[in-house]
């Protein structure tokens, strides 16, 4: 398994997944896609067999149910305010715990967190 990091959270989640096992894995910038849009880094993170970490769960939620198969999105979502670095790395944790090592073919892996800082962990199928 590999992660691409979406431009929206820190390049040191990648650095982190690379310290963890997952020496493929890589941030938007250092693959040049600084400023791409969403379907551009989705489909390199689909045609390189990346699981896409990313903050910017509504677009690319949508972008991903339209691919028949991928190996899988990791969505936090967050209260405004929380995502400080060291939260990010926090939830990528927490995201590694939930994946198991394994791929989550056409799955999305979505935490949220709330206001008041509870965190709910959905795991579903995508496209359905």
């Amino acid at each position: 398994m590999k992660f691409l990091i979406d431009e929206c959270l820190s390049p040191d989640l990648a650095k982190l997944a690379r310290e963890r096992g997952y020496p493929e894995s890589s941030h938007v910038r250092w693959l040049g896609l600084a400023g791409a849009k969403d379907h551009v880094v989705t489909r390199r993170a689909v045609d390189d067999g990346y699981v896409l970490v990313t903050h910017n769960t509504a677009d690319f939620r949508e972008l991903y149910g339209r691919e028949e198969v991928h190996v899988g999105l990791v969505a936090f979502n967050t209260a405004p305010g929380l995502m400080s670095l060291d939260f990010q790395l926090r939830l990528f944790l927490l995201a590694l715990s939930e994946l198991g090592g394994e791929e989550a073919w056409n799955e999305v892996l979505e935490i949220t967190v709330n206001a008041g800082r509870v965190v709910t962990i959905d795991r579903f199928d995508l496209p359905e």
